[in-house]
């Protein structure tokens, strides 16, 4: 196990020098080098039926969110506009609908009790107990969210700019240097920003309003998740890896191959698995992370485009999102 580790370690060592002028950066992203943003694979049609139940929602899905506390599945459709707010282990309820203030680009995990959803000039909280929705204005078109320990909200925006926001008060800390904050994780008081543009991985210092250490994310990284050791999970969907890094300081822990375009990415706590869904051949690989190198321990077949994915731990289920309209797959992982 050491000889990957140190190999992992030395990896990072290099892409660390490859983004040093990210590093401890202020000035703008409009001058920095940057790559087209890496999508999903356009999937095929699915050559086996879908494990678990499907269910039909007559629309596709944009970005799922899972509240913990309440087993709600947040799913964004109808081009942003809409919210559904479904029961996470109930194919048959029906789905409750939230309209947004403004066209979403994604829904997250907010506080207890709520999913946010950032777009243009606006980060909405949306109650999913009463479906109220909460608006929080911001500076630019937001991209991605993430509540910080201190009860700040951290918001990125399309132009590299990650704002501090106190919901409170509107006080707004402005981090600016990357090319765009496409997705944030927050882990402990560490918060870190993945630059789709320049397929980056960079923390940010929260205290000091400044950008830290940055490092290389593959060829085309595209989306994040994290888990209860800290770690944060990446997608490098042009690459066809899965990335694991750690923060304070960033270094990137292991690398492995995922086949057909890797993109949606969720943490299994009840299993301590990391769940990835490839776009190019529908289906969501489980992977167990502990040995140091990923190990397959699940495999299922999806709906087709299996764009997001989340994991409500106390149902132990595991949900899929269709981006082409095919439904929300729920497959049953308990003592996967």
């Amino acid at each position: 196990m050491g000889r990957p580790a140190a190999r992992a370690t030395a990896a990072a060592v290099g892409f660390a020098l490859a983004l040093v002028t990210g590093c401890s950066s202020s000035s703008s992203g409009d001058s920095l080098p940057t790559i087209d943003p890496a999508t999903p694979a356009v999937a095929p049609e699915p050559a086996v039926p879908p494990a678990g139940t499907v269910q039909a929602l007559g629309r596709a899905v944009d970005a799922l969110a899972v509240d913990p506390g309440t087993s709600t599945v947040a799913a964004l459709a109808g081009d942003g506009s809409r919210l559904l707010l479904l029961a996470a282990a109930d194919p048959a309820a029906a789905p409750r609908e939230v309209a947004l203030p403004a066209a979403a680009v994604t829904v997250l995990p907010g506080a207890d009790g709520e999913v946010l959803a950032p777009g243009p000039g606006v980060v909405a909280r949306v109650d999913v107990r009463s479906g109220t929705v909460t608006e929080v204005p911001v500076d630019g078109e937001a991209r991605s969210a993430a509540v910080l320990a201190d009860g700040r909200l951290a918001v990125g925006t399309a132009d590299g700019v990650t704002l501090l926001v106190d919901p409170a008060s509107g006080a707004t800390q402005t981090v600016p240097g990357l090319a765009s904050v496409d997705a944030l994780a927050a882990v402990g008081s560490e918060l870190a920003a993945l630059d789709r543009r320049q397929t980056s991985l960079t923390e940010v210092d929260v205290a000091d309003g400044d950008l830290g250490l940055a490092l290389r994310a593959g060829e085309g990284a595209t989306q994040l998740a994290t888990d209860p050791f800290g770690r944060v999970l990446v997608t490098d969907t042009r690459g066809g890896e899965l990335h694991v890094y750690t923060l304070d300081p960033l270094v990137l822990r292991q690398r492995y191959p995922v086949p057909n375009a890797p993109y949606g990415v969720a943490y299994d706590s009840a299993n301590d698995l990391v769940w990835v869904t490839s776009t190019g051949s529908n289906e969501v690989v489980g992977y167990d992370l502990s040995t140091g190198i990923p190990q397959e321990r699940g495999r299922y077949a999806t709906v087709r485009q299996p764009n997001s994915v989340v994991v409500d731990t106390a149902g132990a289920v595991l949900v899929i999102g269709s981006g082409t309209g095919d439904g929300l797959q729920r497959i049953p992982i308990g003592g996967v």
